[in-house]
C-alpha cells in the first residue's frame, strides 16, 4: 500500500480541525437551526429542543465568542432585560453547511413520511439543493471529482 501524499503535511493548522473545534459539539448546529428558524430566546430554545440549560448556555457563549451569533437585548414588560440571539454574517455563512447536513440527514435518517422540513427559494418557492461547482463554473456531479491539494498555508510534517 502506498502512503497518501497528505501524510507528508502537518495538520496543526488544519482549518477543518479549527472549524470543528467550534462547530463539532452535537448541539451547535441545533442552536444555529433554532436561531435561523426564528427561535432566538434562551427559554424558547430550551423548550423547543429539550437541551439541558448548561449545554445551551455553553453553546451560546461559544457561538457569541466566535462571532457566529450576537446578543441583542430585549425586555418584556415588568421583566428584567434579557438577550436574544441573531446570526452574524459569519453565522449566515454557515447556512450551506446546515442545508448540506439536513439534506444528508433527509437521505439517510428521515422518517418514512419524509423529512420534517424542506428548504425553498423565497423568491420562487422551488426546493433548494446544494451543488459543488469549481471556480471555472463546472458543476461536479460526483464528489470523487474533488481532490484535496496543498494550499498556500501548508506546512511540511516534521
Amino acid at each position: 500500500m502506498t502512503t497518501p501524499p497528505a501524510m507528508a503535511y502537518s495538520t496543526d493548522n488544519c482549518t477543518i480541525g479549527r472549524a470543528m473545534s467550534v462547530l463539532g459539539e452535537r448541539w451547535t448546529l441545533v442552536v444555529l437551526r433554532e436561531v435561523a428558524n426564528g427561535i432566538r430566546r434562551f427559554d424558547e430554545m430550551r423548550r423547543h429542543t429539550g437541551m439541558p440549560r448548561q449545554v445551551l448556555t455553553d453553546r451560546l457563549a461559544v457561538l457569541v465568542q466566535h462571532d457566529i451569533l450576537r446578543r441583542v437585548p430585549y425586555r418584556e414588560a415588568g421583566q428584567r432585560e434579557r438577550s436574544e440571539y441573531r446570526l452574524t454574517r459569519k453565522g449566515f455563512e454557515l447556512f450551506p453547511v446546515m442545508v448540506a447536513v439536513s439534506q444528508w440527514g433527509d437521505r439517510y435518517y428521515a422518517d418514512p413520511e419524509g423529512p420534517p422540513i424542506e428548504f425553498a427559494h423565497r423568491g420562487c418557492d422551488a426546493p433548494v439543493e446544494l451543488q459543488i461547482t469549481c471556480e471555472a463554473g463546472h458543476v461536479l456531479d460526483d464528489e470523487r471529482e474533488v481532490v484535496g491539494r496543498p494550499g498556500p498555508g501548508i506546512k511540511p510534517f516534521s
